[in-house]
């Protein structure tokens, strides 16, 4: 089955042909990074109209690369929650118009199913039940994958999330957007321990983050030494701020992985590509012969690869759309559409 897919639920306007859920035929991103530099970050109105500007030749160039035309594609998918709401509209939009005009089915896909799904094209021998942490610049969660189409939510941010929380960090220390590749890089060459961040403490639920606090305390210690003349060293603030999130996520999952009994760990989303996060996961679960996946860094990102894949299981499932099919700002991964 080949599923043309949609992306564009922040500043990546991609697609993609996969074929039964393991296999990208061709895959096209076009990203608006360098215009959001400008501001810092992503502008959710310039982010919607670069969407409506490059939709039409990202998905003619998606197809070209496949060597396909519509009438080769047997579904389409797109992602419909969660985003910014612009953004969501203008792929929804173009998709269920596709739909319309050639009658294929339309899927709705939610944004992280697609991540923990990227893994399922670079791994071709994992299947559910794992235990799945996802972060990403919005979200920080740790989701029990019962099935391909059924998850549960068992440990999530109380506040912001740890891409959010680098991504701040790395702008207070003059790093330019994305700020969390920049600090990852600079932290290689810096010291983890120069700095030390009070560990949070999450009352109700022992599986919790809360990242707020790592990011005052950068900024706080940031603005105390300007004003008092001095220079802090970026690389060692790097390292030790990069060390105290990755310690918080790893520790975290880790439990609940030990607790819950799971043998099979997943990473996923955009802060999945930090290289310091992919150490530590690799050499816990190697130290208690547990099986730890991630995805290859060009689909830690936004992309329709990751759409594609988890549209063709939620299209197994009976999930499909009809033209009532509306975008979402935020929507629980636990949840289906309701169309």
């Amino acid at each position: 089955m080949k599923i043309l897919s949609i992306e564009s639920s922040c500043d990546e306007t991609a697609a993609a042909v996969i074929e039964d859920g393991r296999k990208i035929i061709s895959s096209v991103v076009a990203t608006q990074v360098e215009e959001h530099k400008l501001y810092g970050g992503v502008v959710p109105e310039i982010a919607s109209r670069r969407h409506c500007e490059a939709i039409n030749g990202v998905i003619r160039e998606t197809l070209e690369r496949a060597d396909m035309t519509l009438s080769d594609i047997d579904a389409l998918a797109v992602t419909a929650a969660p985003g910014l709401i612009g953004a969501l509209l203008v792929g929804v939009n173009f998709a269920k118009g596709l739909s319309l005009a050639t009658g294929l089915p339309l899927i709705p896909v939610h944004h992280l199913r697609s991540h923990i799904a990227a893994n399922y094209l670079e791994h071709q021998e994992l299947k559910p039940p794992f235990l799945c942490l996802v972060v990403s610049g919005g979200h920080s969660h740790i989701v029990e994958v019962k099935d391909y189409t059924e998850m549960k939510i068992i440990g999530r941010t109380r506040d912001d999330a740890a891409g959010e929380a680098f991504d701040k960090a790395a702008r207070t220390m003059g790093m330019p957007y994305p700020g969390g590749i920049h600090l990852d890089k600079a932290a290689e060459n810096g010291d983890p321990l120069k700095y030390k961040f009070t560990r949070p403490k999450i009352s109700g639920s022992e599986y919790d983050f809360s990242f707020s606090g790592f990011k005052t305390a950068v900024i706080n210690l940031i603005h105390n030494a300007q004003q008092r003349g001095e220079t802090i060293p970026v690389s060692d603030l790097s390292a030790s701020f990069r060390k105290a999130i990755v310690d918080n996520l790893t520790d975290n999952f880790i439990r609940a992985a030990g607790n819950l009994g799971y043998k099979k760990l997943v990473l996923a989303g955009g802060v999945s590509a930090n290289s310091l996060l992919r150490k530590r996961m690799t050499e816990e679960c190697e130290k208690r012969g547990w099986k730890c996946y991630y995805p290859p860094l060009s689909l830690c990102g936004d992309n329709g690869a990751m759409v594609g894949a988890q549209a063709y299981y939620e299209y197994l499932a009976g999930h499909t759309a009809g033209m009532g099919l509306n975008a979402a700002a935020t929507m629980s991964i636990e949840k289906e559409f309701v169309c």
